[in-house]
């Protein structure tokens, strides 16, 4: 049985998912006229990533006894490119130091399905910053 701790840090997660999935799809509309297409398709696509990973995450909670939330964290919007991709970064960055802690309790209660799942994720987040970073070092 998962501790009541794991099953936060999931909810947790999910949370921050459905925010970025939001705010990325909203970015995606956003930057329309601001640059090139390829940056509004690639933000469309990183969202639907997103709301992948909140699919999975609920599935695993749900397994686990938890009751996924409906509520996101904060959505933040920004005024133009540098700030949407600054703003987007950030979001990155603190799902990585969330995804980390989420493996680290999940195999220290020998939960290997849930690590193995959160691995996967971090992955797509570390993608996800390192494009965002890209993208900020070419404005």
């Amino acid at each position: 049985m998962a501790s009541q701790e794991l099953l936060k840090l999931l909810n947790d997660a999910i949370a921050r998912e459905l925010s970025v999935t939001v705010q990325y799809m909203w970015h995606h509309v956003m930057v329309q006229g601001m640059r090139s297409p390829e940056i509004q398709d690639r933000l469309r696509s990183i969202a639907i990533v997103e709301m992948k990973h909140a699919e999975k995450i609920a599935e695993r909670l749900d397994y686990l006894g938890g009751v996924p939330t409906t509520k996101p964290t904060s959505i933040d919007v920004g005024k133009n490119l540098k700030e949407i991709i600054t703003l987007n970064l950030k979001k990155e960055e603190e799902a990585i130091t969330l995804y980390k802690n989420i493996i680290k309790v999940a195999a220290s209660e020998g939960d290997t399905t849930t690590r193995l799942l959160m691995e996967e994720i971090l992955s797509d987040e570390e993608d996800h910053h390192n494009e965002f970073g890209t993208l900020l070092e070419a404005e």
